[in-house]
């Protein structure tokens, strides 16, 4: 569970309620009117809907989920599991990688390596793995694109509703002591789509085009080594070459162990977290 999600919504919702407590003098009520909701979130999720096909609305429980679940950085991981697989093509040859390859692993890394030992060309090798990266970058956009969708909808609908309480407004002006109150119902509409939009669905949207952008580098770190481990590279340069993709504070340890405790030794950097004799999912 990703608790920064909960933590960042939780704590807006806590200095909108102060402010709105603090704006009404404790009447948080005058804040609710439930027409205004419903008109605000029903019309927004409405108009979302109705932009995409049902197969492809099938998908996006699941995609919401992931904007709670638990949040991995698996560069570190992937570059050692990499340099650690360049040596044994370096030691073995590049068809022992297959004994490193679970049978029924469909992991990125998976499929790569055994494109390799299967003998692809390194153009082959670059065309496909590209291919599946742009793929899994549109069909992230197309799951964020229901989030962006109801960030927009919701301040639209907002302002129909503000527009139909002024309507009604007006409609009694002969009568000066519900012209007030009723300008304030109508503003309501447009507070709960701002609302809306800015505290949960655009935040939310974020979080997925960051775990989007991870994921692609993660893909983007196994087909740099992959093409290094094919072309014969050392462990160390393979190694060198990927160092770029990690995080400023990590690119000072070493990944590289010497070859006579490359299986056996565990990484002695204080944020590894594997082993390098153990396989990891990519």
């Amino acid at each position: 569970m990703d608790y920064t999600t909960f933590l960042g919504i939780g704590s807006l919702a806590l200095l909108l309620l102060w402010a709105l407590l603090g704006g009404a003098h404790g009447e948080i009520g005058a804040f609710w009117h439930g027409p205004s909701v419903v008109l605000v979130l029903g019309g927004a999720l409405a108009a979302t809907l109705s932009s995409f096909a049902w197969k492809q609305l099938r998908s996006m429980p699941r995609v919401m989920r992931q904007a709670f679940a638990e949040d991995v950085d698996p560069v570190r991981a992937t570059v050692t599991e990499i340099v650690r697989l360049a040596d044994v093509a370096r030691r073995d040859g590049l068809l022992a990688l297959d004994r490193h390859i679970q049978a029924d692993d469909e992991s990125f890394l998976a499929r790569a390596l055994r494109m390799v030992v299967d003998g692809y060309e390194p153009l082959a090798v670059v065309s496909v793995l590209s291919d599946e990266l742009e793929a899994t970058d549109a069909r992230h956009g197309l799951r964020r694109q229901f989030l962006d969708l109801l960030g927009r909808y919701c301040p639209t609908f907002g302002m129909i509703g503000t527009l139909i309480g002024l309507v009604v407004m007006l409609r009694s002006m002969n009568d000066p002591s519900r012209i007030g109150p009723g300008v304030a119902m109508a503003l309501l509409t447009t507070l709960y789509g701002l609302l809306l939009a800015n505290v949960v669905f655009f935040p939310l949207s974020q979080k997925l085009a960051n775990r989007n952008t991870a994921e692609l580098l993660v893909k983007t770190i196994i087909i740099k080594g992959i093409l290094a481990i094919q072309a014969g590279d050392n462990p160390r340069v393979v190694e060198q070459k990927l160092r770029a993709f990690l995080p400023a504070e990590d690119v000072p340890s070493a990944i590289v162990r010497p070859r006579s405790t490359m299986r056996t030794e565990p990484a002695k950097s204080k944020d590894a977290a594997i082993r390098l004799d153990k396989p990891i999912a990519a």
